[in-house]
C-alpha cells in the first residue's frame, strides 16, 4: 500500500495556563508531505516539568524510530520505543530531582506500507475521519472513561465531570512502565483525514463539532483555523492537535499482481 498525504496542519497553544505543557511532532514550521510519524504529547505535572515530559518523549520516540525501524512498527517495536523513553525520563530525573514526578500522554499515527499505524497513552486521542463519520475512535486511557464502561456515569458527564483529567496510563519512567494502544488501520480511502489532539481541544469541542468543523471544507488551513478558534481564548488547559490529510493510497499488491498478469499475457 502507498499513502501520500496532503499538508498536515498542526495548533499547539498553552491556552488559559501560564504555560505549554503540550508538545507535538513534526513542529508546524518542520511539516513535510513526506514524514511518516506525527505526535502529540500532552504533559502532567505542572512544576514537575510536563513540558520537558512531552517534549522529550517526541524527542525520544523519533529517535529511537529513526535508528531501530526497519518496515512497519508493531505493537512491539513500539512498546519497546516506548521503554527506551522511560529509560531517558529516568537519566533526566537523575540529573534533575525537580523533575520527578513528571510525565506525557501520548497520539500517534505512523504511516506505512500496510496501513496507518495507531498509538496511545492517556487521554489524548486521535480520530480517522472519512466524509461525514467518525470510522474510529480512540478509547481515552482515564477514570472518567472507565466509570462510563463500567455504567457509573455517561458520556456526557464525564466530559464536563471535575476529574475528568484524571488519567490511568502515562508514560514516566521505569518504575512506572506502561504500554501503549495499538491498533493498525488498513481500511485508507483518499479524501481521509486524521486527527490528533490534546485533551485541551476536547474541552469545547465534541465528537460531533470535530466531526462537523473536519467535514464541512476540504480546506486544511481553513479546518485548522475553524478549530483553533473553536479553543482560543475558550479553553483553560493548553491545547494542540494535527491534522493529517490522506490525498491518495495505492493498492500496491494488486497493482503488482495486475504487472505480473499482463507480463505473463504478453510472454505467452
Amino acid at each position: 500500500m502507498n499513502i501520500t498525504i496532503g499538508k498536515p496542519w498542526a495548533v499547539t497553544e498553552k491556552g488559559g495556563r501560564l504555560n505549554n505543557e503540550d508538545s507535538i511532532f513534526p513542529q508546524p514550521e518542520t511539516e513535510t508531505k513526506t514524514l511518516k510519524m506525527f505526535l502529540v504529547c500532552d504533559g502532567v505535572g505542572g512544576a514537575e516539568k510536563g513540558e520537558i515530559a512531552s517534549a522529550l518523549a517526541c524527542e525520544s520516540i523519533k529517535t529511537y524510530f529513526d535508528t531501530f525501524l526497519v518496515g512497519n512498527p508493531d505493537i512491539v517495536f513500539i512498546n519497546k520505543a516506548i521503554r527506551y523513553t522511560e529509560s531517558r525520563f529516568d537519566e533526566y530525573v537523575l540529573h534533575h530531582p525537580e523533575a520527578h514526578g513528571m510525565a506525557t500522554t501520548l497520539a500517534m499515527i505512523f504511516i506505512g506500507t500496510n496501513g496507518v499505524t495507531l498509538a496511545h497513552i492517556g487521554d489524548s486521542r486521535i480520530y480517522h475521519i472519512r466524509d461525514n463519520e467518525i470510522l474510529h475512535e480512540t478509547d481515552d486511557h482515564s477514570l472518567v472513561n472507565q466509570w462510563v464502561k463500567m455504567g457509573k456515569i455517561t458520556r456526557d458527564q464525564a466530559a464536563v465531570h471535575p476529574q475528568r483529567n484524571i488519567i490511568l496510563r502515562a508514560i514516566e519512567g521505569t518504575e512506572h512502565p506502561t504500554e501503549a494502544e495499538v491498533k493498525l488501520i488498513t481500511d485508507i480511502e483518499a479524501g481521509d483525514s486524521f486527527f490528533l489532539c490534546t485533551d485541551g481541544v476536547l474541552e469545547n469541542l465534541r465528537d460531533k463539532d470535530i466531526l462537523s468543523i473536519i467535514s464541512q471544507s476540504k480546506d486544511g488551513e481553513e479546518v485548522k483555523d475553524n478549530i483553533m478558534s473553536a479553543c482560543f481564548g475558550k479553553t483553560r488547559d493548553n491545547f494542540s492537535f494535527y491534522i493529517v490529510p490522506i490525498q491518495n493510497v495505492i493498492q500496491t499488491i494488486g497493482l503488482k499482481q495486475n504487472i505480473l498478469s499482463f507480463l505473463y499475457s504478453f510472454i505467452y
